[in-house]
């Protein structure tokens, strides 16, 4: 793995576990059905949020590229982006009570993260979603031949 060498140490930690995270999904890919998706949100809801938050549908998207899922409380509908899809199991959970949590407080003023601070991965979710962020901005280097 290729690190800038302006890197902190810390920083250099926090890639390298988000790089490891990465890795590790891509290597599970198992990826939930719109289905599975739905019973899971509900799953969720029930241990989180005491059942609170009741989507009337939950599924995946193509067509979400800048945000990660996107909730319609009016409708009860919760989208996540198929870019979710094999990423590890925190971090989709992360996405899926985030729009679950639209559902019961819009917007995201303090409420709302008082919700979500019921989930103990939150903050690290969080931080593998923005290194996916800050690695799809790196510039793409040619890749290394054998010689």
């Amino acid at each position: 793995m290729l690190i800038p060498a302006r890197m902190s140490e810390a920083e250099e930690q926090r890639w390298v576990g988000v790089m490891l995270d990465k890795l590790a999904a891509q290597e599970s890919k198992r990826l939930l059905g719109d289905a599975e998706l739905a019973e899971r949100a509900e799953q969720l809801s029930e241990q989180y949020f005491d059942s609170r938050a009741r989507p009337t549908s939950v599924r995946w998207v193509t067509n979400q590229n800048t945000r990660w899922g996107s909730c319609t409380p009016a409708e009860g509908s919760i989208r996540l982006s198929h870019r979710l899809q094999g990423m590890p199991e925190y971090v989709v959970d992360y996405v899926l009570l985030h729009e679950l949590a639209h559902l019961l407080v819009p917007g995201h003023g303090a409420g709302f993260w008082q919700l979500l601070e019921a989930y103990p991965r939150t903050e690290r979710a969080r931080g593998f979603l923005e290194g996916v962020v800050a690695a799809d901005r790196l510039p793409h280097l040619p890749a290394a031949r054998d010689e």
